[in-house]
């Protein structure tokens, strides 16, 4: 096959800003990187750890340095080709543990910068929604570039039943839904890396 017609792989970092074993919002991410490894050629989705952070301080910068764990974060971030966040909503805004990996990140030089990114999200109510457009004006700042369509809430707690007991997605329709977001984020991805 000529190396024209081969796409390239784009490497997605996936960041959950709930901490929770149980989260939902890790659930969806679970979906993702098990939709993408099965049916999205061209596409590897890794799992971001951002419990370890510290809360962010810039007592703990040393001579431009950060902690060792920050800077493996932001090393990660920086590697990655684009970001796929699943935001739970605290108070109408993003999760304190997701904030905090953002601010961590942006500290000079931002590392989120022109990367595509897209959003998933649940919970109840809209499902998160007022969290994503907390976060879409959060990235007008980092110059992160969210796809705007397909957008995806989904509230938990409607039936059918959407999460197991252990917080794996199960409802097909919304699988259905987030390889949608996918698809959409690799093409934008690509589009904006001139990988094309």
């Amino acid at each position: 096959m000529e190396a024209s017609l081969v796409k390239p792989v784009i490497n997605v970092a996936a960041i959950c800003g709930s901490l929770r074993k149980a989260s939902y919002n890790r659930g969806l991410l679970r979906a993702a990187m098990k939709i993408s490894s099965e049916s999205i050629e061209g596409m590897k989705i890794n799992y971001i750890d951002i419990s370890p952070l510290p809360m962010i301080n810039t007592d703990l910068e040393v001579e431009g340095t950060y902690p060792p764990v920050v800077d493996a974060f932001r090393q990660k971030i920086l590697e990655a080709d684009c970001v796929l966040f699943a935001s739970p909503e605290y108070n109408y805004s993003v999760a304190p543990p997701l904030k905090n990996a953002i601010d961590w990140a942006s500290r000079p030089p931002n590392v989120w910068a022109d990367k595509a990114a897209a959003i998933i999200s649940t919970g109840g109510g809209f499902g998160g929604g007022r969290a994503q457009y907390h976060l879409r004006q959060i990235g007008v700042y980092l110059d992160l570039h969210f796809i705007n369509k397909p957008e995806f809430f989904l509230n938990a707690f409607q039936p059918p039943p959407k999460f197991d007991s252990e917080g794996n997605l199960i409802d097909p329709e919304a699988e259905e839904k987030i390889k949608n977001v996918l698809l959409a984020l690799q093409a934008f991805t690509i589009r904006l890396n001139g990988k094309c």
